[in-house]
């Protein structure tokens, strides 16, 4: 998983070819944590076609609000530079997201 800051999310993301999927985390936020092992797991079985990357939103607080990432956990996946899809808070579920990727690849 290549971790992101405020400096590389676009080169990264938003001026990336193919569908790239963004874990947007927050260190001390316990659902996130939660997530991240399963989050590992869909990495594994589909890294192989898409770009799995993680920010830490709390370093990024402004990037997180300019893609519209108003809780946690958050996920997001872009397709050449555009978000198509996200689950967020409670719909961020380890089920949610692997049907969200596999909706998309």
């Amino acid at each position: 998983m290549l971790e992101l800051d405020k400096n590389t999310f676009e080169a990264e993301v938003l001026q990336a070819s193919g569908i790239v999927f963004v874990d947007f985390y927050g260190e001390d936020c316990a659902p996130c944590i939660a997530l991240m092992p399963h989050i590992h797991n869909l990495e594994a079985s589909y890294g192989d076609r898409i770009k799995f990357c993680a920010i830490d939103i709390g370093r990024a607080r402004r990037l997180a609000f300019s893609q519209k990432i108003m809780g946690m956990p958050a996920v997001a996946l872009y397709e050449n530079g555009v978000k198509v899809d996200s689950r967020i808070k409670d719909e961020a579920t380890p089920e949610n997201v692997e049907a969200m990727i596999v909706c998309h690849i």
